[in-house]
């Protein structure tokens, strides 16, 4: 097949996605014709984009593609390459499972006030992605990311008659901007640099140090706000949490990853990055991890804490890119090769199990009517598959074997273990770079730690309130995307060696100086050993099962209480909350998380009720930009003599605004100019 056919259906595809919400638009409030249209549109748009990305990741060579537009600047250009094919793959099976998930959990009929709005935006967000990572011209990237934004943001406000969710979008709708900033000084960069705004990788001594460096920070804050790297993720919990689960699970699972792809595409543009640049992201990785699992151990708002856990793995992925970098600065093939490796598996990776992880919150939610988690419990008894779905997406999460995110983090751990050792490179790798292998296994055991606390309170024990006990199974439409992710969770864990092809290709593609290393033997040894384990542990467990199961058909065992300790009627009441599961841990961090508690106060020989409460503040939104923007509120109200609704005032503010920037673009200016960017 000839490539520009595939590019033709990839961007057939994107089109399916952007108008999936239109058919909506002209047909009523209530009828469900026109989910069940946007759904079929996003599924056929997705096989399509999927096959298309395929035969890209298996095909030798890529796609490129460009239309002439009215615009003075810039271009309308795809291209297609094994990196752009390895992020459309996730977009387009997030687009249509997302889409199915949203008939059963987000009916026309049940919400005619913004169904129709939601499925729009839905098809926007999905689109735009794939667009963002095909454009190859500046202008049209920054384009395609602005509907991103700006989608994402009306979905995020899909429920903007409550004034948390209100909130949240403004803070998202903010972060992303300060982002957005940022890039148009990239680009801006950019063409300085090279004349124009294409993604040209740079040449050895055509760029000065001075302009690189400003490109790796630009680069690193406008799409670390994306990402939500600490510490620019203040946007990123209240808006998963308040956004509708199929959007948070594509909002996580997906979109944040956008920010990773920027980060990759202009790492990859450049020949020969500094060491420092790769020290930086290991650096920023790993106090994302520590601090997103910290953070989400705290956490009462179920959405909420699965959104902290996001912060946690883009932690883990900056990781794996950081030691990437830090390979190509000392001319370490292994490195490279481990850390890419362990960067774009755990991109795959995340998105599946945290997809599954929002999409059961959003099961859960869908039946109790709450996010709270002590307001849950005993719910693996009336909804026994979205229970077993979503302990299988947190024992993936958590880092465990013989499922996916065991394997991506496998490659990142080898990969800080030749740090300690002599490797092959012409510069020696700092030994220090070593010590985040103990803060990657402290992540992972802190993970542990919270999803047995969500499982045990969620799904365990007796109910907590009144809805959580007249809980129901969800429909099919619901069950069947979240299956679909546990098998991929399932397939890459237990069969590793399936994907490594596109690895590779992606890897060498990237890094010219791998070409004709790869994946060697040596790293997929490994991979080999555990497959086997997978395959022989799951082989155990389903035998055990199956023994169970006959025994238990076989005999009647007759039901008797358990030694009840002295608890005849046991309550809620003595049950774990989430405070008191996770204070012991919490209390060990509290110079970093700083819990607020309030304790109950019980007074006089008689006492009404009081009841305990702890919550902990975001330390960036909460204890930083807070304060400091209600500062700034009360300085500028001193300013507020300006504005008298006169019009020659502002007609003088104008003139000076116009003489100011006539003095910029003058000969003085073009100095100044030459001077802040030699």
């Amino acid at each position: 097949m000839e490539l520009n056919i595939t590019v033709s259906i990839i961007f057939i595809a994107t089109l399916l996605h952007l108008a999936s919400g239109i058919p909506g638009f002209f047909l009523g409030r209530r009828s469900p014709m026109g989910q069940y249209l946007a759904a079929l549109m996003a599924v056929i748009g997705s096989l399509m984009g999927l096959w298309g990305a395929l035969l890209i990741l298996n095909g030798p060579a890529s796609g490129y593609y460009e239309l002439p537009w009215g615009l003075p600047i810039g271009h309308f250009t795809l291209q297609l390459d094994g990196l752009t094919s390895f992020f459309l793959i996730p977009i387009f099976i997030m687009g249509a499972l997302g889409a199915i998930y949203g008939l059963g959990y987000w009916k026309q009929s049940e919400h005619p006030e913004n169904g129709r709005q939601l499925r729009f935006f839905y098809g926007i967000l999905v689109g735009s992605m794939s667009l963002v990572v095909m454009a190859r011209d500046g202008i049209f990237f920054l384009i395609a990311w602005e509907a991103m934004a700006l989608s994402a943001y009306f979905l995020i406000t899909t429920e903007d008659q409550d004034e948390k969710v209100r909130q949240a979008g403004w803070i998202y709708l903010v972060a992303t901007h300060a982002g957005s900033l940022c890039l148009f000084g990239l680009f801006a960069l950019f063409y300085r640099a090279t004349g124009h705004f294409g993604f040209q990788p740079f040449q050895p001594g055509m760029v000065s140090p001075w302009i690189l460096t400003s490109i790796f920070f630009l680069a690193l804050i406008g799409f670390g706000f994306k990402a939500g790297i600490f510490p620019l993720h203040f946007w990123l919990p209240g808006a998963h949490a308040n956004a509708p689960s199929h959007v948070s699970a594509l909002m996580s699972g997906v979109m944040i990853k956008m920010g990773v792809y920027g980060i990759l595409r202009v790492c990859w543009m450049i020949p020969s990055p500094p060491l420092s640049w790769g020290i930086i992201l290991l650096i920023l990785g790993t106090l994302s991890s520590l601090l997103g699992v910290l953070y989400a151990l705290g956490q009462h708002d179920l959405k909420r804490l699965l959104a902290y856990h996001s912060i946690e793995n883009i932690g883990i992925i900056f990781m794996g890119l950081g030691l990437s970098l830090v390979g190509r600065s000392c001319h370490h093939p292994d490195l490279i090769i481990l850390g890419m490796a362990g960067c774009l598996l755990h991109i795959w990776n995340h998105g599946l199990f945290k997809s599954l992880l929002f999409l059961g919150a959003g099961s859960v939610i869908h039946a109790t009517g709450t996010r709270q988690i002590d307001k849950m419990g005993g719910l693996s008894k009336t909804m026994p598959y979205t229970g077993g779905l979503f302990l299988l997406g947190a024992v993936a999460i958590c880092g465990l074997p013989p499922l996916n995110g065991f394997i991506s983090e496998l490659f990142i751990y080898l990969g800080l273990f030749k740090t300690l050792m002599n490797g092959s490179g012409t510069q020696a790798v700092p030994f220090s770079l070593g010590l985040a292998a103990p803060a990657l296994a402290m992540t992972g055991a802190l993970a542990v730690a919270c999803f047995v606390k969500v499982t045990g309170i969620v799904f365990s024990g007796e109910p907590r309130s009144e809805k959580a006990a007249k809980s129901h199974e969800s429909p099919k439409t619901m069950l069947i995307p979240m299956a679909l992710l546990a098998l991929g969770c399932l397939m890459i864990g237990l069969l590793p060696l399936l994907v490594t092809p596109w690895l590779d290709k992606v890897i060498v593609e990237g890094n010219s100086e791998l070409m004709g290393i790869g994946l060697k033997v040596d790293y997929l040894a490994p991979l080999g050993w555990v497959s086997g384990l997978g395959m022989g542990l799951l082989l155990m467990i389903g035998i055990l099962f199956t023994w169970l199961r006959y025994r238990l058909i076989r005999e009647k065992t007759p039901q008797r209480g358990t030694w009840d300790c002295g608890y005849a009627a046991p309550t809620n009441r003595m049950q774990y909350t989430a405070s008191s599961f996770a204070q012991m841990l919490v209390n060990q961090f509290d110079g970093i998380l700083k819990p607020k508690e309030h304790r109950p106060e019980l007074k006089g020989l008689f006492p009404t009720s009081s009841h305990f409460e702890s919550h902990i503040d975001d330390s960036i939104l909460d204890r930083v930009l807070k304060p400091v923007i209600h500062r700034i509120q009360k300085g500028v109200y001193q300013f507020r003599w300006f504005h008298q609704g006169l019009t020659q005032p502002y007609i003088l503010y104008i003139i000076v605004t116009v003489l100011i920037l006539l003095a910029l673009s003058s000969t003085l200016g073009d100095r100044f100019m030459s001077f802040i960017l030699p």
